[in-house]
């Protein structure tokens, strides 16, 4: 567990990329996070697996899209870049591919400069997600993400930290609208799956201020005026598994869906 506090950081409330952290089994959280993992746990005793479920996701996903050309990733709301991230994923898919991380958290941003500070493909941008003009002219973006290129937008476990007032579905469309023809759009996102997802719906917006669980339509949305792939948007383990997967699915494995999409 973390011992050492950054500069800037504030043990004393909670961050979603270190209760995140802390689910999948990090080092870089607190006992605030922890306090909240816990009681995620306590609703949902599979919850650890469902932190996992979504980075084994990552793990496919970024190999799909490297397999589509993509080479360039622009990961937003990314959380810590630990626990196998998409760099990693992206490095082992395909050598040389740039990748740049955004998030908001002085957390992230403390320990994430440190992790990634021995590679030049890869880089940290301290921005709100909320702000597409801010993120797409900054010059840690423009540095790395050619524009002219196809990119891999990467959405995974966080507009569902953006409420509805937030407009979600507009600041995703603001970015795919940005990005050239032949980008993907890769999504993930808490899902109202029945009683124990809206339970544990209660308690994070209780607990953590965050934390929307929408229906499979919901966010199947989010991916309008995209085409996309096979098997379009589904609960995380079912999609482009690595084995077979079990049926029926628990209700942990129903807890996030999410798919990817291409920009005709």
């Amino acid at each position: 567990m973390a011992e050492r506090v950054p500069e800037g950081v504030d043990t004393s409330r909670p961050s979603i990329a270190r209760v995140y952290d802390a689910v999948l089994g990090g080092e870089h959280n607190f006992p605030v996070d922890r306090a909240i993992a816990e009681e995620a746990l306590r609703i949902v005793p599979e919850i650890g697996d469902v932190g996992r479920y979504n980075r084994a996701v990552l793990g496919r996903g970024v190999r799909y899209l490297a397999q589509a050309g993509i080479r360039q990733f622009l990961d937003l709301g990314s959380g810590l870049p630990t626990v196998r991230n998409t760099h990693q994923a992206a490095a082992d898919a395909a050598p040389g591919c740039r990748v740049v991380y955004v998030d908001n958290d002085p957390a992230v941003s403390a320990y994430g400069r440190e992790i990634l500070a021995a590679d030049p493909l890869t880089a940290l941008l301290t921005a709100d997600l909320r702000e597409p003009g801010t993120v797409l002219d900054h010059p840690v973006v423009r540095r790395l993400i050619d524009f002219d290129e196809p990119v891999g937008l990467m959405l995974l476990g966080v507009i569902h930290h953006l409420n509805d007032d937030e407009d979600p579905a507009g600041i995703v469309r603001t970015y795919v609208d940005a990005l050239p023809r032949g980008s993907h759009l890769f999504l993930t996102h808490f899902c109202a799956s029945g009683p124990d997802a809206a339970e544990l719906e209660r308690a994070m917006l209780s607990d953590l201020g965050t934390g929307r669980f929408r229906t499979l339509e919901e966010i199947t949305a989010y991916f309008d005026g995209c085409e996309l792939v096979s098997p379009g948007v589904t609960y995380l383990p079912q999609w482009r598994p690595d084995e077979p997967v079990g049926l029926p699915l628990t209700v942990g494995q129903r807890l996030m869906a999410g798919g990817i999409a291409r920009k005709p």
